[in-house]
């Protein structure tokens, strides 16, 4: 048995350049980290005593003959990517909801990505795995994502991600020291708001015109170089959630599909309360508040958005990580060639009875 932990990310500034069809022709910036919160994956051999071959739990339960007729995607092209044709069984469990704005299906990715490599016995890089789930989520699923969120995945950490227009991802980590990272920590809080999307479907309204949207992007870019300057100097550290909201509003020119009426809302009755600046994690549209606000007002925000979830998080630097594995102790191999066997002889037998009705017809 495998089991794979996989960390969640925050993206400050910069998301949105992420995106090839903006950062192949003018390259882009993104200012991210991982917290310490979850997706974890199960993996282990399926006993050959079933009819499916294949056992995939993520909210609902697959059971599968066959790696084509296996619904979830990423599941399907992975497996496919790594060429898996043995029985497996498949567990999916996260910290946080899915289609939250917090990079969960990259995570998921990741994470299956790894597992599936720890069960073939290979360690792969932290690139490696980054690299080869931005394939297969952007080029094998077709999905409509960014390349930050697989690299965060991966990766771990608070990291300057740059994207070049050659396709070269460059991650630099930001060597703070640790009472800087806690004094940003301490500044910062998640509200879950209770309203789900897909990034991939809020993203297809605009993501082919960011072109269009130029002078916008450039400067969410160049924000990313400001949020890298005020961490690294000794400065007031209030001055990376004024940014926060310099980059919030310049976002929501984006995109209609960015905000609402409901998300604004929240906003406005967070500053009204103390927060200096925030925006909502991920493509937007719904998911998760994140704020920047001095600690000693933080009881007024939770209080004006007490109906709403408060998630204490912490910045988290491992990045996906095997966290259990155990060599199988029974080698089911040639109980899965009998079985293949005994299927390729039940189909020619299938293909006998048929080819012989049609005989008799003629």
């Amino acid at each position: 048995m495998i089991i794979s932990r996989t960390p969640f990310r925050i993206s400050f500034f910069g998301g949105g350049t992420d995106y090839p069809s903006w950062y192949l022709t003018h390259g882009g910036s993104v200012l991210s980290t991982s917290i310490d919160k979850y997706c974890y994956i199960t993996c282990r051999t399926l006993p050959p005593f079933f009819e499916h071959r294949f056992r995939v739990v993520y909210g609902i339960t697959e059971e599968c003959k066959y790696v084509d007729e296996i619904r979830h995607p990423a599941v399907r092209e992975t497996l496919k990517f790594l060429d898996i044709q043995k029985g497996l069984e498949l567990h999916h469990d996260g910290d946080l909801p899915g289609r939250s704005g917090m990079g969960s299906s990259s995570s998921f990715t990741v994470g299956l990505l790894h597992s599936l490599y720890a069960y073939k016995g290979i360690m792969p890089s932290k690139r490696q795995l980054a690299m080869e789930s931005i394939f297969i989520e952007q080029e094998m699923i077709k999905e409509n994502v960014g390349s930050q969120d697989q690299v965060c995945a991966a990766f771990g950490g608070l990291n300057r991600i740059d994207f070049s227009n050659k396709g070269q991802i460059d991650v630099e980590a930001l060597t703070l020291s640790t009472e800087r990272i806690k004094e940003l920590e301490s500044h910062l809080m998640l509200f879950y708001t209770g309203v789900k999307r897909t990034a991939s479907k809020i993203v297809e309204g605009y993501s082919n015109d960011l072109i269009k949207k130029e002078k916008v992007m450039l400067q969410m870019k160049k924000i990313v170089d400001h949020g890298v300057d005020i961490l690294n100097e000794s400065t007031d550290i209030c001055r990376f959630g004024e940014l926060l909201h310099k980059s919030w509003e310049l976002k929501k020119q984006v995109s209609n599909a960015i905000s609402n009426d409901h998300i604004d809302n929240l906003y406005l009755r967070a500053r009204a309360a103390g927060a200096i600046g925030g925006k909502i994690t991920g493509a937007g549209g719904g998911g998760f508040l994140l704020l920047f606000v001095p600690p000693e007002k933080q009881f007024r925000v939770r209080e004006a958005l007490s109906q709403y979830i408060h998630v204490p998080f912490n910045f988290e630097r491992s990045g996906s990580q095997i966290i259990f594995y155990e060599p199988e102790k029974i080698d089911y191999s040639v109980a899965e060639n009998d079985r293949a066997k005994r299927e390729i002889k039940m189909f020619r037998e299938l293909d006998d009875v048929q080819t012989h009705k049609i005989k008799k017809l003629v």
